[in-house]
């Protein structure tokens, strides 16, 4: 049996643990997921008892993105360009990072575009908002970040060729990269969807629940709505292909999903 698991702090809003099971009975894998709650300053340690333990991949959630990839050996191209991981792999004696963050981004958006050539707003700026920002540029859309840290800001629009701004009326994409309104602070939002215009598409990427306070006011507000799930679901079907070669069907693996929620 190969021993999998996800990595994050705190532990109680995942939903991989139901998505990679559901994989792995999908393609008949002798496969196990489990869920380890991990604080940041016993990152190091922790990795190396997982991997002592016999855990050959992990999936990295919350708030160890960014600073895993110090602890990889071998970083893919798009994790090194995001500068953010969510995918680890032990191979002998290597470390390989990966992320599909952003693949479950751009599997999410692609069927509500096209996209090229209009403008994206993208609210945060840790991992995910990485993550999101690389996405939006191979959909070719003018991408700005807002962060209430202009600095951090500041350094995503560097380091993924984007602009730092405010949120505008001419905004066609509203992506919601943090953790704004998750469970249990389900009231809360993270911007104003006031100023824009209902032929916005608004994107959060929080599934729990499955209709943020944010898609609520933008449904009401007559805007597109797209809830987190979907980019969940096809960064897990991304991660067991490169764990397995074998792919999960997408839509099986959010059925399972939402029965969960």
């Amino acid at each position: 049996m190969i021993r999998c698991g996800i990595i994050l702090h705190p532990a109680g809003h995942t939903l991989s643990p139901v998505l990679h099971a559901e994989a792995y009975a999908a393609l008949d894998l002798d496969a196990r997921y489990e869920v380890f709650d991990i604080q940041a300053a016993d990152l190091e340690p922790s990795l190396q008892r997982l991997r002592s333990k016999g855990l050959r991949q992990l999936s990295v959630s919350l708030p160890h993105k960014e600073t895993v990839l110090a602890l990889a050996t071998k970083v893919s191209d798009q994790a090194k360009q995001i500068g953010a991981a969510n995918t680890l792999t032990f191979i002998d004696d290597e470390i390989v990072a990966d992320n599909t963050d952003w693949i479950g981004v751009l599997r999410t958006l692609e069927p509500l575009g096209p996209w090229a050539g209009k403008n994206a707003t993208i609210l945060g700026a840790g991992g995910a908002a990485r993550a999101v920002a690389y996405a939006l540029t191979r959909l070719s859309l003018n991408v700005t970040i807002v962060n209430r840290t202009p600095e951090r800001a500041a350094e995503v629009a560097h380091d993924l060729g984007v602009q730092v701004g405010e949120l505008r009326s001419n905004c066609d994409l509203l992506i919601n990269a943090t953790s704004v309104g998750m469970q249990p602070d389900i009231h809360d939002v993270p911007c104003d969807v006031a100023i824009l215009q209902p032929s916005c598409v608004v994107f959060d990427s929080v599934y729990r629940p499955l209709e943020t306070a944010l898609l609520r006011n933008a449904r009401e507000h007559g805007c597109r709505v797209q809830d987190g799930l979907d980019m969940l679901v096809h960064q897990a079907v991304e991660q067991v292909r490169i764990w397995s070669g074998r792919t999960p069907e997408a839509k099986r693996l959010r059925r399972a999903a939402e029965d969960a929620l």
